[in-house]
């Protein structure tokens, strides 16, 4: 299910308060139940350009519609989220 508007006004609403933590993960879950959901730190995707950059969060875009999944930068072809966490990446 690709993302829609609604899907990228709840990703800017939830991870672009300078606020933002990793207490926002449960709510990225509720929100957004056809959206496989992948947690990492920035450091561990950082060959691959954001699709958003939000203060403590990079979010990137994964296509699982093929055999192996893939880094994309169209919403419409979205399975999935990589939510890279800056914050702990700068520990």
């Amino acid at each position: 299910m690709p993302l829609s508007a609604d899907d990228l006004t709840t990703l800017d609403t939830l991870l672009g308060c300078a606020d933002a933590d990793a207490g926002v993960f449960p709510r990225l879950r509720q929100q957004l139940p056809a959206m496989s959901l992948t947690r990492c730190d920035a450091s561990d995707i950082d060959q691959e350009q954001p699709f958003r950059v939000y203060p403590q969060f990079n979010v990137y875009l994964v296509d699982s519609s093929d055999h192996c999944w893939t880094i994309t930068g169209n919403p419409a072809q979205a399975t999935g989220l990589v939510v890279a966490d800056r914050k702990a990446a700068r520990r």
